[in-house]
């Protein structure tokens, strides 16, 4: 049975980790006290899940959590630094902080550590996250005990609706530009003034003419969409904004 330890302080830790080709360790002392930190736990850095939607969304919702008082979001896994440092660079993940619990220590504190042999993992971390405040757990989500990977409660979504139930989440927002152009730069600068999170497709590097005149119906950048709607070029993000 997983325990929920809402109320409990975090089990003590030391995680060695690999930067700049040196051994470098952090304690959990270092990474909890004095400090409000959300912490997302998952079976496995590189499995389909975790890739697609836990980590991708708590980056994506960062800025937001920061905006309600987080200084931090954690994403630890039983797996060892490689493993986590090579997850990192395959992923949009600049604004989480990786743990490798390679030995399970931290899990195994947590009581999280479950046994998936069955699918040749060996011990891993059940999924959950969890809300800590200096050092002392203020909520924990864990996933419900059944068959497989269940992802019901430990996503971002629900996390940030916890602490803000009141907080209206941000939409997505994606900017197609070509380097030096003057235009897609006001575009960005419109968007920063706005505190609005956006992810920037350069053309000729992250996608092609054709892909944008495929979406857009338009062969000029820049090119905004939010939220799944069109909104066009630096003009036209200006006027929407004015309409706003």
């Amino acid at each position: 049975m997983l325990k929920d330890l809402t109320g409990h302080t975090i089990p003590n830790a030391t995680f060695p980790f690999r930067a700049n080709d040196e051994w470098h360790s952090v304690t959990t002392d270092e990474l909890f006290s004095n400090k409000t930190v959300v912490v997302f736990s998952l079976p496995g850095a590189f499995t389909p899940t975790c890739s697609s939607t836990h980590l991708p969304r708590y980056n994506e919702l960062a800025h937001v959590f920061k905006q309600n008082g987080v200084d931090d979001i954690l994403c630890i896994s039983v797996n060892d630094t490689f493993v986590m440092n090579a997850w990192a660079q395959d992923q949009e993940a600049s604004n989480i902080r990786l743990i490798p619990d390679g030995s399970g220590v931290f899990t195994q504190g947590m009581g999280m550590l479950v046994d998936k042999s069955d699918i040749g993992f060996g011990k891993r971390s059940w999924r959950y996250s969890m809300l800590v405040k200096n050092g002392v757990i203020d909520k924990m989500f864990i996933e419900p005990d059944l068959p497989g990977d269940p992802f019901e409660v430990s996503d971002a979504d629900t996390m940030l609706d916890y602490i803000n139930p009141h907080q209206i989440k941000p939409k997505p927002i994606a900017l197609f530009t070509k380097p030096n152009c003057p235009f897609c730069n006001n575009a960005k600068r419109l968007l920063q003034q706005k505190g609005l999170a956006y992810e920037e497709i350069v053309l000729g590097k992250d996608a092609s003419l054709t892909s944008l005149k495929a979406m857009s119906g338009r062969d000029t950048v820049p090119q905004v969409f939010i939220g799944g709607q069109h909104i066009g070029g630096s003009d036209d993000l200006e006027t929407y904004f004015e309409q706003q």
